[in-house]
């Protein structure tokens, strides 16, 4: 196939890049570099079965040649105010990216007669009354905190997503992606992975807002790649979880980069929590995934860290 993504400069749309033209599809790579990296595809220069287009997906989206498949990955994805990629201090770009870019990559896909697949979030289910959150959860919103220009675009994202499936006949998919890491994170983007990992290779005290008991779960990038490309390929049009089942807190996961990272500051606790809305719990009910996809995670957090750190060790040298 032919296929587009967007935000393919991005931490996981470079993983999709690679992914798909390792299976012999050819990829458009489209970002703005708002919060993607050029040298997250420099490795892709000069392959025969990847071209790059830099363009704004809020702004109408043309693409010469037949497109198969639309992939929709362009967006701020960090909750955190103090990062510069975050969508607390790029709100407008955020609801632009998850209302009029799904609405122009929707308009590919319906011309092209190609198949959609969307980029949707755990975010959507705000902080949740259900646990584990099933795709059955309607979520926990709250729609002007300073998170609910993330939440609601990605909400906006799949009604729109749905309302062109029904009305249109578009081939839609909606993945909700939950936590992921893996190398090409962007090492000040605010969030718990690259934070904790920049913080112990530095040799600094891990920063954790509140008592350490809130609690994620985490899937390491190749996992959830692998239950992307299975959605792409399948029949599915409802949302389907993709994430790690496995929850830990906070706390025990700085105790664990600290240990992995030979760290030996103390973390220390912040009292005040960084963000009224900030989910406490989170974690996937897979049930679908498997069923339907035939998916589950295999790397463990244990295992996805240690081939993470070397990444962010490069990262901090080079930098």
């Amino acid at each position: 196939m032919r296929i587009l993504i967007t935000g393919a400069a991005g931490f996981l749309g470079s993983h999709l890049c690679d992914r798909l033209i390792r299976d012999g599809h050819q990829v458009v790579g489209m970002d703005n570099f708002i919060t993607g990296r050029p040298a997250n595809l420099a490795h892709l220069a000069g392959n025969e079965n990847f071209s790059f287009i830099r363009h704004d997906v809020s702004n109408f989206i043309f693409v010469s040649g037949e497109i198969d498949a639309v992939l929709h990955f362009a967006s701020p994805a960090s909750p955190n105010e103090k990062s510069p990629y975050g969508y607390v201090n790029l709100p407008i770009q955020t609801m632009k990216a998850g209302a009029l870019g799904t609405h122009n990559s929707l308009g590919v896909a319906y011309a092209q007669k190609a198949r959609f697949l969307l980029a949707s979030t755990s975010e959507i289910y705000g902080d949740p009354l259900e646990h584990p959150q099933k795709e059955t959860y309607w979520g926990h919103v709250d729609p002007i905190g300073e998170r609910s220009v993330y939440d609601e675009a990605k909400r906006f994202a799949e009604a729109l997503t749905m309302a062109y499936h029904r009305f249109h006949g578009v081939d839609t998919r909606i993945a909700r992606i939950f936590n992921t890491f893996g190398p090409r994170m962007q090492i000040d983007d605010g969030r718990v992975v690259p934070n904790f990992l920049r913080q112990a290779l530095c040799r600094e005290p891990l920063t954790i807002y509140g008592d350490g008991s809130q609690t994620r779960s985490f899937c390491y990038v190749d996992d959830l790649i692998e239950g992307l490309y299975r959605l792409l390929m399948s029949d599915e049009h409802q949302p389907v979880n993709i994430g790690n089942p496995v929850e830990t807190t906070i706390l025990e996961f700085a105790n664990l980069i600290n240990r992995l990272t030979n760290n030996p500051s103390e973390n220390i606790l912040i009292p005040a929590a960084r963000s009224e809305s900030d989910p406490q719990r989170r974690r996937p009910d897979i049930q679908r995934a498997k069923d339907i996809l035939a998916w589950e995670p295999k790397v463990d957090l244990e295992s996805g860290l240690a081939l993470t750190i070397p990444y962010f060790k490069q990262e901090l040298k080079a930098g």
